[in-house]
């Protein structure tokens, strides 16, 4: 059960399973959710240069099995089941009754997978036992949950929006943070419009010059038989200040963040912010200044919030990327992901095999050859889960009505 202290989710379901069933339980009662509109962010996931020939067969489609009556949650658990169409080709390979005698055995782990370290903690000599359910397949149930969390946001006014900043070493201009701090954006674009042109792009990159040279570098990664990893951005709007604490460490908006990132498959690195880019620079130039309004103009290009809150408090930039000392503080929330290159090669790697102890090529499963663009689809899911988790800790209810009230009685302080 993922720890969050207001909403809470599970899921379960192997790769090549079934299905896949999500179950999300501590959503308030009279929230609008349909079928459709989680639909609309499963298809989203399923874009993007560079994926491979899973997503020809899947038509990922989430059923509502409970805790929605009319078109409105009722506030009991609401469970999800997304089926594999794949599951008819492994109907003997992933049975759940019988033996499994006479079925092919993987025994060649893959160098950065689970499969080894998988397999020794549970004991399994098939590595499919351990595959499986590390596969990112699961992340479309995350996706699922994910969408009813971000509803929830939306209805509050709040949006979320990401967008590719890197894939290989073709790396764009753009970016969200550099964007809300002042700097030259190579073009600024509306809030609403970040992810409607990001999804325009097979990579989901704003800067078309950019996007090209990722494609070009996806394509020789294919040519080549490699995979290659990337960056995306992540950020939402109109967040209040006020989410999160800084009393104890789990409280903590940030690392509440940078651990539902890293929980995403084959990320490596999360920064809040310009994160990595203040470890350089003096004190002076890694702080966001702060400011009483009519005190000040801001700049002419800014992502501000409209969730009137900040009680007349405002920032010329958002290096901190809308996070200070663990509670958001008005400004957008924004955070950088990185992605490796996926582990399944399909030039393998060295490895050995667990049962023979021989040197042998890694195993080789069907896979993609970048899923950046994807994942970015992702961490806009677990982004919402945090940050609808975070304000139900805060404005609390167990209806939308009373949480609206609430949340507008803030808004007018």
């Amino acid at each position: 059960m993922a720890n969050m202290s207001s909403l809470r989710y599970l899921t379960a379901g192997e790769s090549h399973g079934e299905a896949l069933t999500a179950i999300l339980e501590g959503m308030p009662s009279g929230l609008a959710i349909d079928e459709a509109y989680i639909a609309a962010q499963l298809q989203r996931r399923q874009q993007g240069y560079g994926r491979g020939g899973r997503m020809r067969i899947e038509k990922d489609f989430a059923k509502i099995n409970s805790g929605v009556r009319f078109g409105k949650t009722l506030g009991s658990p609401i469970s999800l089941r997304i089926d594999n169409l794949d599951w008819k080709n492994w109907l003997k390979k992933m049975s759940v009754d019988g033996d499994g005698e006479g079925q092919p055995v993987v025994t060649v782990p893959r160098p950065g997978h689970a499969d080894l370290p998988g397999a020794i903690k549970y004991q399994h000599d098939d590595l499919r036992n351990v595959l499986e359910r590390a596969s990112a397949r699961e992340t479309t149930a995350r996706v699922a949950v994910g969408a009813i969390a971000r509803k929830f946001l939306e209805s509050l006014g709040v949006s979320i929006a990401s967008h590719v900043m890197q894939i290989h070493d073709a790396a764009g201009k753009f970016s969200l943070i550099d964007y809300a701090s002042g700097a030259e954006a190579s073009t600024p674009i509306p809030i609403h419009e970040i992810n409607n042109r990001a999804d325009a792009s097979p990579v989901r990159c704003l800067d078309e010059d950019a996007a090209q040279k990722m494609i070009a570098r996806i394509d020789e990664a294919k040519e080549k038989k490699d995979t290659v990893g990337g960056i995306f951005e992540v950020a939402a709007f109109n967040v209040p200040v006020g989410l999160g604490s800084h009393v104890q460490w789990d409280r903590r908006l940030d690392a509440r963040l940078s651990a539902a990132m890293m929980s995403i498959q084959a990320i490596k690195g999360v920064e809040v912010g310009q994160g990595f880019h203040v470890a350089g620079v003096w004190g002076s130039a890694a702080h966001d200044e702060i400011y009483f309004d009519g005190s000040t103009e801001l700049a002419e290009v800014k992502l501000s919030n409209n969730f009137d809150n900040t009680r007349g408090y405002i920032r010329k930039t958002n290096r901190a990327g809308g996070i200070e000392g663990g509670i958001s503080n008005g400004e957008p929330v924004i955070v950088r992901v990185a992605m490796k290159p996926l582990s399944t090669l399909m030039r393998p790697l060295a490895s050995v095999d667990i049962k023979t102890k021989e040197a042998v090529e890694a195993h080789i499963e069907r896979s993609d050859v970048c899923a950046v663009p994807a994942a970015a689809v992702i961490g806009e899911a677990m982004m919402a889960l945090v940050l609808a988790d975070a304000f139900l800790e805060k404005f609390g209810g167990d209806s939308m009505k009373e949480i609206e009230e609430r949340v507008e009685r803030w808004r007018q302080g």
